[in-house]
């Protein structure tokens, strides 16, 4: 029943067993087995051979000289948690009653040939290749337990389901192996991954990790779960910077392995997500470990064990990973219960005489391999470091103990269910096959003492809640799990993962919380922009745009805009508020205006003086007398008018800045008009006309000023009415400032008034023109024609300039038309009248006024 294995020649061991490879106990294989009325057949991985250079055998077809033996004395755990699930069951009166629990253990090698071969050993019962006969007495199999990996599940359950014998998988869950077409009589222990993709990645966004490699499985697993984890990805801005798949096969990863390490090395991501089985992808961590590659976070699923790879270095490249392991309750009990084992309770078992012997230094008995008694007395698993042995019940581990209880509670409801259909006749047992199981495994909900609600089957098999396993291992050998947060897809909305970072211990290399992005950091006042060509996650900076920041919360997508009333200082990460101005006569442009309207309103002011004291002379009442003291007094108003533009505005100065200017200046222009028209009658009234003396003798001309006057206040009092100027505030004129001006209401009405004016001075320039020749000396048409044309340039030239400009140069275009276009009439008109006065009286005489060829009558007021 037994299976033997001894390697006569001298093996080397690696890693851990080197050191003590020199006892040919130590290298003895014998499979055990724990007597019961029921017998459960457990296949775990607990040891392998290999070679490296693959030397034939001199003797044996298909077998190698350089063959080595490796121990995974991390996996006895699994065989301390079924001995611990049947003692317990064993021990409870309450679940099979008079009836005991027993196993069967075997072996499970890397080959699949092997594999089948144990299989047949324990249905069977005979060590050779005899199949389809049973040499045991008594049918006592109830069911099989087997793992870790999907392939070693597999192919066993292809030859168990022949037979119907239930078979129970602790590996991680495959949803072909759910397929029961397929798989009519396999049961896996472990949940599904469904909701492990939305898990990683709701890890990547609570770290901002946009940007992560990714090294799976060549096989159906590993498709699956990268379709997955891309879909997931996409939903939430996360990218892929590459996709290693890695091939299972023992030999067939070196080559191909050492090409995806120099992606992973040169690769910007500092976060690689490993999926993967410890059987399927047993090279990758070893080679990682290896290569000290401790600039790396690595995210893996739980059925990674980290630290079955030693060496000489402190540092460890799997130091300060994150694992996801499927959520399950502690367990106290079975801690005190690896306390208590010891080879001399078990004497059965032939692992652990090896573990005291590597662990403890205890020698063996070169007669019968027995341990002997000078050994440490209070030597206990407990006591060994936890990279070489964990005594906190795993994943795996856990799922062995709830397959067990599977069986024994369906075991449980058959005999009950034998006992009410019939009665045992002469005390004979209850006879039962194991097939019969299977309703009640596939059916029925079972509840294991600590509280873990199961379901058998695998249509409505539940997803679980994830544990996040953070791995200390520095210096190397402390080899700690420390949960450091957990992931619930049934938890509200954005609660899902809760997290402690202060208890995350993060790879040598980095001294704060990893950064992978496939980008620089944005610093305050830039802000990220795609870079074409590459994936969505790579981004440039640039610069916040025109009164944007970025403020200290660096790395932003988008820069937000200041308010109105602030404004983006010059790094652009902060809003400052804005100062209100306006057009200050403190300042030197409002100083400079105002200083200049003073002035050409005392300059007139006197030239009006001057014409008031030389009342009499030639050269004042010619051309009207009156017209030009309404002349000038209008220009002193309209000089001083343009101080209503400089200081705060207000509801009242908006006003009377467009009325006044447009009435002052319509009165202006209606005088010039007037005098224009005045000089053309006084010359035209000698020739035979009675239009032309009826003009003259009718004064028409004085009607002149207040007709045009009236129709333009009727103009500003339809502006007034329908829209009128009022306060308004300009903050994007000038940087940093909010300026305060006054707002033209109705940009039609502002436009029409203007027009009014310049149609007026249009007609002016006409009247002028038209007598600019007339022969008398005094004739001011000329001048009236210059003054005219250079009010009309100014007027034609401020409209382009008014509107590019803003602010307060705006408000100073305005005041500097009125004052040069007021200036040009008081220059061109009066100055050649003061120059007469003053410096050449000897013209200011009637008799030098007349031309002597000219006949017609003085146009004298």
């Amino acid at each position: 029943m037994f299976s033997w294995s001894f390697i006569p020649w001298i093996l080397q061991i690696p890693n851990l067993v080197c050191a003590f490879g020199n006892s040919e106990c130590y290298f003895r294989i014998k499979d055990f087995s724990h007597d019961g009325n029921v017998m459960i057949g457990a296949f775990f991985p607990l040891y392998y051979y290999y070679t490296n250079k693959k030397i034939p055998h001199k003797n044996l077809p298909n077998h190698y000289e350089d063959l080595y033996l490796q121990y995974k004395f991390k996996n006895y755990q699994f065989v301390l948690a079924l001995v611990f699930a049947i003692e317990e069951i064993n021990r409870n009166p309450h679940l099979l009653p008079n009836t005991s629990l027993g196993f069967d253990l075997h072996n499970i090698p890397f080959s699949e040939k092997n594999t089948l071969m144990n299989a047949f050993i324990w249905l069977t019962g005979v060590n050779g290749d005899i199949v389809n006969y049973n040499c045991k007495l008594e049918q006592k199999s109830a069911a099989a337990l087997t793992g870790t990996s999907f392939a070693i599940s597999a192919h066993m359950g292809t030859l168990l389901q022949l037979y119907k014998i239930p078979q129970l998988t602790f590996g991680p869950f495959d949803s072909i192996l759910g397929d029961r077409a397929q798989f009519t009589s396999l049961y896996q222990m472990a949940p599904k991954d469904t909701y492990l993709p939305r898990g990683i990645v709701s890890l990547m966004l609570h770290f901002k990790w946009s940007w992560v490699g990714l090294l799976l499985t060549d096989d159906h697993r590993g498709m699956q779960i990268l379709s997955d984890l891309k879909e997931e990805m996409k939903k939430n801005r996360v990218c892929v910077a590459f996709v290693e798949l890695i091939s299972g096969t023992w030999n067939s990863f070196s080559h191909k392995f050492w090409k995806s390490l120099g992606k992973i090395e040169d690769s910007s991501a500092n976060v690689i997500i490993i999926f993967g089985d410890t059987d399927s992808l047993q090279g990758l961590m070893k080679n990682i470990g290896q290569k000290l590659t401790t600039w790396k976070v690595w995210i893996m699923n739980s059925q990674w064990d980290v630290t079955n790879h030693n060496d000489y270095f402190m540092l460890d490249s799997f130091h300060g990973s994150l694992t996801f392991s499927h959520h399950y309750e502690e367990m106290v009990d079975f801690s005190n219960f690896i306390q208590t084992v010891h080879p001399s309770k078990y004497p059965e078992d032939t692992y652990l005489p090896k573990l005291w012997h590597l662990f403890f230094k205890c020698p063996f008995s070169k007669i019968n391999c027995k341990l002997l008694d000078n050994c440490q007395p209070n030597a206990s698993l407990d006591l060994l470091p936890k990279q070489n042995f964990d005594t906190a019940m795993s994943e795996e581990s856990y799922y062995i103990y709830n397959a067990v209880y599977s069986v024994a509670h369906s075991l449980h409801k058959l005999i009950l269910k034998h006992i009410q259909l019939q009665q045992s006749e002469n005390g004979e047992e209850n006879i039962f096959l194991p097939w019969q199981l299977h309703p009640f495994l596939q059916n029925n909900y079972m509840n294991n003492h600590v509280g873990s609600h199961m379901v058998m089957d695998m249509n409505s098999k539940l997803d679980s809640k994830y544990d996040i396993i953070n791995f200390w291992n520095f210096p190397k050998g402390m080899g700690l799990k420390v949960k450091v947060g957990s992931f619930s897809p049934y938890a509200p909305h954005g609660q899902e993962l809760s997290l402690s970072n202060h208890l995350i211990q993060w790879p040598a290399r980095f001294t704060e919380i990893p950064k992978s992005v496939c980008y620089k950091l944005c610093e305050p006042g830039f802000r990220r922009t795609v870079i074409q060509g590459k994936a969505a996650c790579c981004f440039d900076c640039i610069s916040c745009p025109d009164n944007e920041i970025s403020n200290d919360t660096a790395d932003m997508d988008h820069c937000v805009k200041c308010p109105e009333s602030h404004y983006a200082n010059t790094e652009r990460n902060h809003c400052l508020q804005k100062t209100v101005t306006f057009l200050h006569f403190e300042d030197p442009l409002g100083m400079a205006l105002s200083s200049t309207a003073l002035c050409f309103s005392a300059i007139t002011a006197t030239v009006l003086g001057i014409f008031v004291k030389h009342r009499d002379t030639p050269i004042v009442k010619a051309n009207n007398r009156a017209l030009s003291y309404i002349l000038l007094i209008t220009l002193i108003i309209c000089f001083l008018s343009s101080l209503l533009f400089i200081g705060q505005p207000n509801t009242a100065t908006c006003i009377l800045q467009q009325t006044t200017f447009g009435i002052v200046f319509t009165v202006a222009l209606s005088t010039v008009l007037a005098k224009a028209l005045t000089v053309v009658i006084a010359f035209k009234v000698t020739f035979p006309g009675k239009w032309m003396r009826w003009l003259m003798i009718s004064r028409a001309t004085n009607y002149i000023i207040p007709i045009f006057t009236l129709l333009q206040i009727i103009l500003c009092g339809i502006w007034l009415g329908t829209s009128p100027p009022f306060v308004d505030q300009d903050s994007h004129a000038q940087h940093g400032h909010i300026i305060i001006l006054c707002n033209k209401g109705s940009a039609i009405a502002f436009h029409c008034v203007l027009g009014y004016l310049c149609s007026l001075a249009i007609g002016s320039y006409i009247m002028a023109f038209l007598s600019r020749n007339l022969p008398d000396k005094f004739n001011e048409a000329k001048f009236l024609t210059f003054s005219m044309l250079v009010f009309f340039s100014v007027w034609v030239t401020f409209l382009p300039v008014y509107h590019s400009t803003k602010g307060t140069i705006m408000v100073a275009m305005e005041i500097f038309s009125i004052l040069s276009s007021s200036a040009a009439l008081l220059g061109f008109i009066f100055a050649p009248k003061c120059y007469i006065i003053f410096l050449k009286p000897d013209k200011n005489v009637l008799h030098g006024i007349r031309d002597n060829s000219h006949r017609g009558r003085n146009y004298l007021n």
